[in-house]
């Protein structure tokens, strides 16, 4: 099974966006759009379907085009970012999601929802609760998804930017994910992690899975497993806290 990703290339100033639990370093945005790049040849490669969203260059943390919009089943849900910078990130996803034939709904104010803090599992959604999503837009995301038959587990977060940033899900149910940054109690059937970066995996249909290059354990783990681990070196983007989920 295939999928759709939404790409959107990386801004002009892409060293400029915003870090939050790591020190600012200096990132090379020549090779951050070779990475991109790449990046998108290897979900092209498994067969998906990559859709380019409108560049914004003005806004420096754009490339994360995961944080605007949360898809479940035919319905789009716009998000308000937690960061205020990225509410003008939002615009050119709605105009993609709209002619892509999605029902639309978004977050209001005072919610604050960041995708990035959203991880689907079959009928569950789990939601973190951190720095970028709030109690009202976890409120709100349930009372949309309802209707889908889904269901919101909220999940307090420990020094890290996004859920996603410390658990993803496998293809066969189980999740991945550092004991340190998330309550592994809320998650079934979890693996536990050394490297941070391992807890970042991307289900590419099959038993493909993408993983970012800077957790070679965990995609020798994976591999063991018998899982195909795709890997990909997204260097630049994860001195931005980014991820391959992002």
């Amino acid at each position: 099974m295939s999928g759709t990703s939404l790409i959107r290339p990386p801004s002009s100033r892409l060293a400029e966006g915003i870090v939050t639990h790591i020190g600012r370093t200096e990132v090379d945005v020549a090779l951050a759009r070779d990475q991109h790049a790449a990046y998108a040849g290897a979900l092209a490669a498994c067969d998906w379907t990559v859709r380019p969203v409108p560049a914004a260059d003005d806004c420096p943390d754009s490339v994360f085009v995961e944080d605007t919009v949360v898809v479940c089943a035919d319905l789009a849900v716009l998000t308000r970012p937690g960061a205020e910078v990225r509410r003008p990130e939002v615009a050119g996803v709605a105009a993609l999601v709209g002619a892509l034939g999605l029902r639309v709904a978004r977050i209001e104010g005072p919610g604050t929802l960041d995708g990035g803090d959203v991880l689907q599992a079959g009928h569950v959604v789990y939601v973190g609760r951190g720095g970028r999503t709030n109690g009202e837009g976890i409120r709100q995301l349930r009372a949309l998804l309802a209707p889908l038959g889904r269901t919101v587990i909220a999940v307090p977060l420990r020094r890290v930017l996004h859920l996603k940033s410390a658990v993803t899900a496998l293809p066969d149910g189980t999740f991945l994910l550092l004991p340190d940054l998330v309550p592994a109690e809320l998650f079934p059937a979890y693996r536990p992690v050394r490297e941070e970066a391992g807890c970042h995996v991307v289900p590419l249909g099959g038993d493909r899975v993408l993983i970012a290059a800077s957790a070679p354990q965990t995609a020798a783990l994976l591999e063991d497993l018998g899982f195909t681990p795709v890997v990909v070196d997204i260097s630049e983007f994860e001195k931005l806290e980014g991820c391959v989920t992002c």
